[in-house]
């Protein structure tokens, strides 16, 4: 996956285009967003970090918030080609900017 102007390729040469640089979390978006990752952050939460790298939640990654539970969480989310539920507090931890879809 490469980063050229805005532009960034997912698997199988489909591109995703980066509507807004400002940063959110994942936990800031709604069903049916797709963001494109910029990093993790886990203030003071070494294995939270690293075990959202091990599940591909990486710079560049491509992802899409598929629903939310009723009581707004669990969430959701497909990332390259998979689908994995996170709790809010370890969505926060996942800074994003908003893609077109």
């Amino acid at each position: 996956m490469s980063g050229t102007d805005g532009v960034f390729e997912e698997a199988g040469g489909r591109g995703t285009t980066v509507i807004d640089a400002v940063p959110l979390s994942l936990a800031d978006l709604a069903p049916g967003a797709r963001a494109v990752v910029l990093c993790v952050v886990a203030d003071g939460e070494l294995t939270v970090a690293r075990r959202l790298h091990d599940l591909r939640f990486t710079p560049g990654a491509v992802v899409e918030v598929v629903r939310r539970a009723p009581l707004r969480e669990p969430v959701l989310y497909r990332v390259r080609d998979y689908e994995v539920c996170l709790r809010r507090a370890q969505a926060e931890c996942v800074h994003v900017t908003e893609a077109e879809r």
